[in-house]
């Protein structure tokens, strides 16, 4: 799947919608934060290096899929939270990216 277009009228995915789809991505976790509900993981790598390089894949998939997460570096982690800013809270968008963050993680190893 890809990403579609969202706007600030599009429906925003309630607690227990959230709850069902994250089956679909499991190793990911449902967050309530000031802006609304996220899904949020972290990935654990040897190197700051192995783990900017990670971050910057992230990047070309979200400007491929024009859906952009909230990207956290650190040594040897990189922390990722996906969300819709203009709904403030999830969308059918960000399990996509979720999924496909999980696909690319496991594609470098």
């Amino acid at each position: 799947m890809s990403c579609y277009n969202c706007t600030i009228e599009s429906p925003v995915i309630s607690e227990g919608e959230a709850e069902k789809l994250l089956q679909f991505v499991p190793l990911w976790t449902l967050n309530s934060q000031e802006l609304g509900y996220m899904l949020t993981r972290e990935f654990i790598f040897k190197t700051f290096a192995d783990a900017f390089q990670f971050a910057s894949k992230i990047a070309e998939l979200a400007d491929q899929q024009d859906h952009h997460p909230k990207l956290t570096i650190e040594w040897g982690k990189v922390s990722i939270f996906w969300w819709t800013h203009s709904i403030n809270g999830l969308h059918m968008n960000d399990f996509i990216m979720a999924a496909k963050t999980d696909a690319l993680a496991q594609s470098i190893g």
